[in-house]
């Protein structure tokens, strides 16, 4: 299968395609078939199809049953290319790229659309937004003409090839969906909240809690309301300024433990409650719109239903089919051991070729066996917590992973430069990106005061936006180098899963999870196995890092935990 086809779909629901030469330009008449759906079906012997937009052309395939080998998305190419050529915010479609090319007005890009509760449709309205196959093309050509141009021109390549995989299994995941058991949901919801109350308003047991910190209080608080809560502290006599469970957990007063138990709750019954299970779950699956790529560092998201934020006690409503299971994959440490691969320190590369623990590795190499403060070490170097305690760990790691420390270091004073930033693939970050404090937090690593550890010179009028943006900058190469292994990975273990009755059914980062056949698990597990060693090598070359998987065989998702 290495013939690539281009395809334009026409609005009367047929399309015009072309085989292509290995300069990509047409080797053959311009057909148009009155049927897309069957003029792709009648092709199966095509390897690659070039098209405008993936969202715009595979759901009405999957739909079909038809499936594609592999893709390249012109639109998800042009996005990579303007980023990497520093450009990143100019409009990203294929139209918009033509007039770039030929000098006219570029118009913006369709504005994107809030998510349909249940349903699945592109990111971007398709309407008007094609273009006839010699325009889509003559933009296909200069793209291949762009990558030629780049700072790794292989590199860029796999990484346009590995997010428009990116783009199948996305697609292919919006249209299997996740098993999710409606009755079990009901039930997890009953004993957590209670009875619900007619009218809608909040069940038994959040009334109830509400209560007990009114009782608390002496007067009626309403626990959902910060400016509430924070106020009946300080009619208490104590001063806080938020009602984040961190601050008011430590506080002796009687209404902490029910305002922190009713808070749980209250995100459950708003996030993933009756409504949110009436809203997204249909015939037994829970079908939230991935899009990959859907942030700068490359990592995916939902477009609503918060799939990437299922609670554990939640997770317990999904469950495989009968006679199905539900292999679940995380990968272990990914992140750092990412650094070893794109840093080439001798040192941490030959701690990450291991399968065992990695920070305890590093723990027995530079921190007298201390596991705990090897992570915080690690994680700091990354995440950018370099004072306080981190200045010592940081210290104590640099000595022993010189090339690693630095790495990190060097793409942090790019981004405080505005510099442009990349990713092992060639993925750009802008230089005014955000400023990353999210995704520090998230794994635990504070990132307030001045960050002043790391012997860099400052020069006057060095902003805390500078210092933002190299913190961002220093987590980007990391974050989004694992990005891209895990595309490649993805695009590995759908191959892998192509002639089984296995599905993929969800991606978040380091893990996925495969809906399959009893009998098929354990080629499944084995699959996910060689998919991780094969995207470590296309990804990184031949490295001695691995990048192992704790994986789990459930009929129901919270007992991979």
């Amino acid at each position: 299968m290495t013939d690539r086809w281009a395809l334009a779909p026409a609005g009367d629901g047929g399309a015009e395609l072309a085989l292509l030469g290995p300069d990509g330009l047409p080797a053959g008449p311009v057909l148009r078939e009155p049927d897309l759906v069957a003029a792709v079906r009648a092709r199966p012997e095509v390897g690659r199809w070039v098209w405008r937009s993936t969202a715009e052309v595979y759901p009405r395939l999957l739909a079909a049953g038809v499936r594609a080998e592999r893709c390249y998305d012109v639109e998800d190419a042009e996005t990579l290319l303007l980023g990497h050529e520093g450009r990143s915010g100019e409009p990203r479609s294929a139209a918009a790229a033509l007039a770039r090319l030929r000098g006219g007005p570029v118009p913006p890009d369709p504005p994107q659309r809030s998510a349909e509760r249940g349903a699945q449709s592109p990111l971007f309205e398709p309407e008007g937004s094609s273009l006839p196959l010699a325009d889509l093309l003559t933009v296909y050509a200069e793209q291949q003409r762009r990558h030629d141009r780049a700072e790794h021109p292989d590199r860029m390549r796999l990484l346009t090839a590995a997010e428009s995989a990116g783009m199948l299994v996305a697609a292919e995941m919006n249209r299997s969906g996740l098993p999710w058991s409606a009755e079990v949901h009901r039930a997890v919801l009953h004993d957590l909240l209670g009875e619900r109350y007619a009218g809608g308003g909040e069940p038994r047991r959040l009334a109830e809690l509400a209560d007990e910190v009114s009782a608390a209080f002496g007067r009626r608080v309403r626990p959902d309301l910060p400016a509430d809560v924070v106020k009946a502290f300080a009619g208490a006599g104590i001063r806080v300024t938020s009602t984040r469970r961190w601050e008011i957990e430590s506080i002796d007063h009687p209404a902490v433990k029910p305002l922190i138990e009713y808070k749980k709750l209250y995100r459950i019954w708003v996030a993933h409650g009756w409504s949110w299970l009436h809203d997204w779950v249909r015939d037994g699956r829970f079908r939230p719109e991935f899009l990959a790529g859907g942030t700068v560092t490359g990592r995916w998201v939902t477009n609503g239903g918060g799939a990437l934020q299922i609670p554990k006690v939640i997770r317990r409503a999904v469950v495989a089919d009968p006679g199905w299971r539900l292999v679940v994959a995380d990968a272990d440490q990914m992140e750092p051991r990412v650094l070893a691969a794109i840093s080439r320190d001798p040192g941490l590369m030959e701690v990450a070729g291991r399968e065992s623990d990695l920070y305890q590795s590093v723990s027995d190499r530079a921190f007298s066996g201390d596991r705990a403060q090897a992570k915080l070490a690690v994680l700091g170097a990354v995440y950018g917590q370099t004072s306080g305690d981190g200045l010592k760990n940081l210290a104590a790691l640099r000595r022993r992973f010189p090339r690693a420390v630095a790495y990190v270091d060097d793409a942090a004073r790019a981004g405080e430069e505005g510099r442009l930033v990349r990713t092992w693939l060639g993925r750009t970050c802008p230089p005014a990106a955000g400023a990353g404090d999210d995704a520090s937090e998230e794994a635990g690593i504070p990132v307030g005061g001045e960050d002043e550890s790391d012997g860099r010179q400052r020069t006057p009028g060095h902003t805390s936006g500078a210092r933002a943006r190299g913190r961002f900058a220093r987590n980007f190469v990391v974050q989004g180098s694992a990005a891209d292994w895990a595309l490649l990975l993805l695009a590995a273990l759908r191959r892998a899963c192509a002639d089984m009755a296995a599905e993929l059914v969800f991606f978040q980062h380091d893990e996925v999870i495969v809906h399959c056949p009893e009998e098929e698990a354990e080629a499944v597990v084995a699959a996910i196995r060689e998919a991780a060693d094969l995207a470590g090598r296309l990804t990184f070359g031949e490295t001695p890092v691995r990048f192992p998987f704790t994986t789990a065989v459930v009929e129901c998702y919270a007992d991979a935990k």
